[in-house]
């Protein structure tokens, strides 16, 4: 009877457990963002300078291409097909100033530190990103999100004044409308 008590609690310990890691895991919390990470070739200042123009081309490319896309899928496949067109953007903004290294995209799951989008907090953990690399890609970065589009922003040359454009939000608004 004892070991039976004990057996019953352990079981129900574990499978609490079990469940509280499912129910809690950063995988499935993050499995709906895709996210965007541009990394400068070093940190030199005329890397990192190049980065920000590189970054506002590639996010100019990137609204009409995704505005259409209505899940994370969909925004994969979009940015699949179109990774030749991200890297002639970057690419053409490096040559125009004088730079020999090209760009690389792809899909990958890397890890993000928490990050706050206009009260939307995206917790630290692993998400799917856009990964595209300057030259080396060992420079400091630059990241967003692309899927729902939270990085789409525009702002005064202070840096302050952001507006957040989400696409997710647009929907949510025209639903109540």
């Amino acid at each position: 009877m004892k070991k039976t008590a004990i057996t019953l609690c352990l079981v129900l310990v574990l499978g609490g457990l079990i469940i509280f890691g499912l129910l809690n895991n950063p995988t499935n919390q993050n499995s709906e963002y895709l996210r965007i990470h541009i990394r400068a070739n070093s940190n030199s200042e005329i890397d990192q300078a190049v980065k920000y123009q590189v970054k506002d081309a590639v996010v100019e490319a990137l609204i009409p291409i995704l505005s259409s896309c209505q899940t994370k899928q969909e925004a994969e496949q979009t940015l699949q097909k179109n990774f030749s067109l991200i890297e002639s953007v970057a690419n053409n903004v490096l040559l125009k100033n004088g730079f020999s290294y090209k760009a690389k995209a792809r899909l990958a799951s890397e890890e993000f530190p928490t990050r706050s989008y206009d009260g939307l907090v995206l917790e630290q953990g692993f998400y799917d990103a856009l990964i595209l690399d300057l030259g080396t890609g060992e420079g400091n970065n630059w990241w967003c999100v692309v899927y729902p589009p939270l990085c789409f922003l525009k702002s005064n040359p202070t840096g302050q004044d952001v507006v957040y454009k989400s696409k997710l939000v647009e929907i949510i608004k025209s639903f109540f409308n």
